[in-house]
Order: structure tokens, then C-alpha cells, then sequence
């Protein structure tokens, strides 16, 4: 098949494009940076520069392409992690999840795509409980208001991309990414990582939010099995193995030989950060990827982040 891969120099772009074309696709990538256009090209892409918030830029990339599947992966996710950056990458997903993503949609109609496969998040589903969530279940509907904006973005992606009826609308709930071109990885450059190292990411109160988390190059298997045997609707794409942070952190720096995370109040965070970060470590939930296994045949090369962060960083 020919893929329109939007995003494809992401941490999960670079994959899918050399698992795509492994599995013989055709693949037609997309970067906002022409530096980038180099790299895509070594791994089989045929690579453009496309600005995803300009309708005309892309929907001429999309009718030069004439793909049959359109994936998008695009996210402003990159770069330092300061409050000022961490706002500023956000408010920029947030537009691409709306603005890219209908620019998208609009896109592929015109050109007679068949499918879309599109990423979300499973760090947000509705805290209704602490069980596992399946995807029947929603995205939060009433986030804490500093991420109101950012929830409200994912909710549209889905249900713009599920609700098309000219093609197969996907969307894959994401758990927390590791590994290779991740902020959670062995690079120097590895944001996430090198805040473990110097004990800048504590447990925030009882460190009692459960995440998903998922190896980086299995997420991008996932995605690829969608592209080749899913049908419309949410499939969640994460590890056997949730687990609340207040478990998998301390191991993580353990293995990182790290010193242990530090403690710090919720009330104070709440304080300093915004009630979005606590609702994050204290009240996030796992999902379960039966649906993806059962479904599009998926198999996991880490079932655990235990084996992952251990032996799959670099």
C-alpha cells in the first residue's frame, strides 16, 4: 500500500517508516524541517516538507502522494522541558490535533483515501475508577482546567477521525513512550531520563496514578498492523503491565542508577504546577490492549516495561 505518514521524523515516525517498508509499503513522509529530509530518505521514505497547520500545503501533499492510508503522527512534543517550552509544545499539539487533524481529514476525502489511522493517548481516560480501562471508555470529559485545552484537543482527534464515514477512522490510544529517540531512553540528550538522574521528577503524593507504558518500536508495530488489518473505531496500544508510578519509577532508577525519586506533597504541586501534573500521578489509570491483540493480531516485544527499561533503551 502507499502511506502518507504525517509527523515521520517523530520518535514513532522514524519507526513506522522502517517497519512500513519492511512489510514492502510505499511510504510518503512528512517533516516541518528540511534538515530532516536526509534521514527519512535513508530509511525508504520518499520525504516532504509539509506545514500541517496550512490547509493548502497540505492537501497539495496529500493529492501529489495519492495514498491509500493516511497515518498521522504529528505532535510538537520535542525539545527542553521547561514550564516556558512545556506550554509552548503543548498549545502546538493541541493545534495540530485539531487544526492538522481536520486539515488532514479533508485532505485524504479529496484524494480517496481509504483509511486513517491517527494517534491519541491513553494517560487521559475518564477517571471514573482505578480499573483497567478498555476502550469503550472515554477520554476525560471534565480535565482540571490548566489541561482543559490539551484533553479537549485529543477528544476532537477522536472523534473527527472515528466518526468519518467515506473510510476507516482509527485511533490509537498510546501509552507512555520508551526507548530509542524517546524522552525516556539511553541518548545523553534524553529529557526525560537525564530528569530521573538529577531526581527532578518525583513522586507526587502517593504516586498512585497507573500508567501504560509502551516500548516505542512496539507502539509502531501496533500502528502498522492497523494500517493493515484494522476497522473504524479507539484501539489502545500499551504493555501487559500497568503499573502506578509510585512502582515503576523507583525501578526505572534503579536501572538507570539513578538515585531513588524523590517525595513531594501533592498540595505543593497543586501549587506550583496545576492540578493537570497531580491528576496525572495520582488519579491516571492503565488501559488494556486486548482488543488490539484479539483484533489486528498484535504481538508485544516487551510485554513489561520491567524487561523494556532493562534491555530495549538504546
Amino acid at each position: 500500500m502507499k502511506i502518507f505518514l504525517a509527523g515521520a521524523s517523530g520518535a514513532i515516525g522514524t519507526q513506522l517508516v522502517s517497519q512500513l517498508v519492511a512489510r514492502g509499503h510505499e511510504v510518503v513522509g512528512t517533516t516541518r524541517t528540511p534538515a530532516k529530509l536526509a534521514a527519512l530518505r535513508a530509511l525508504g521514505a520518499e520525504a516532504v516538507v509539509v506545514d500541517a497547520l496550512d490547509p493548502e500545503s497540505v492537501a497539495e501533499a496529500v493529492a501529489r502522494a495519492e495514498p491509500e492510508v493516511v497515518v498521522h503522527q504529528l505532535t510538537a512534543l520535542s525539545g527542553p522541558l521547561d514550564f516556558r517550552h512545556a506550554k509552548q509544545m503543548a498549545a502546538a499539539t493541541d493545534r495540530l490535533r485539531t487544526e492538522g487533524t481536520d486539515h488532514l481529514l479533508a485532505a485524504a476525502r479529496a484524494a480517496g483515501v481509504r483509511k486513517i489511522v491517527a494517534q491519541s493517548n491513553a494517560l487521559w481516560m475518564q477517571r471514573t475508577s482505578m480499573r483497567l480501562a478498555d476502550e469503550t471508555e472515554q477520554v476525560e470529559p471534565d480535565p482540571p482546567a490548566d489541561l482543559r485545552t490539551s484533553v479537549a484537543a485529543l477528544r476532537h482527534l477522536e472523534a473527527a477521525v472515528t466518526s468519518i464515514s467515506w473510510a476507516d477512522g482509527i485511533a490509537l490510544r498510546y501509552g507512555g513512550f520508551y526507548g530509542p529517540g524517546t524522552s525516556l531512553s539511553a541518548a545523553p540528550d534524553a529529557v526525560m531520563t537525564e530528569q530521573i538522574r538529577q531526581r527532578k521528577f518525583p513522586i507526587i503524593g502517593g504516586g498512585t496514578g497507573v500508567w501504560s507504558m509502551v516500548h516505542i518500536a512496539d507502539a509502531a508495530s501496533a500502528t502498522v498492523a492497523a494500517v493493515e488489518r484494522g476497522t473504524t473505531g479507539v484501539y489502545h496500544v500499551a504493555d501487559d503491565d500497568p503499573a502506578a508510578i509510585a512502582v515503576w519509577l523507583p525501578e526505572l532508577a534503579r536501572i538507570l542508577g539513578a538515585p531513588p525519586p524523590r517525595r513531594v506533597p501533592a498540595w505543593l504541586v497543586r501549587l506550583v504546577a496545576g492540578k493537570g501534573v497531580v491528576s496525572l500521578m495520582t488519579q491516571a489509570r492503565g488501559v488494556t490492549s486486548d482488543k488490539a491483540k484479539r483484533e489486528l493480531g498484535w504481538t508485544l516485544r516487551f510485554p513489561s516495561w520491567r524487561a523494556g527499561f532493562r534491555d530495549g533503551m538504546d
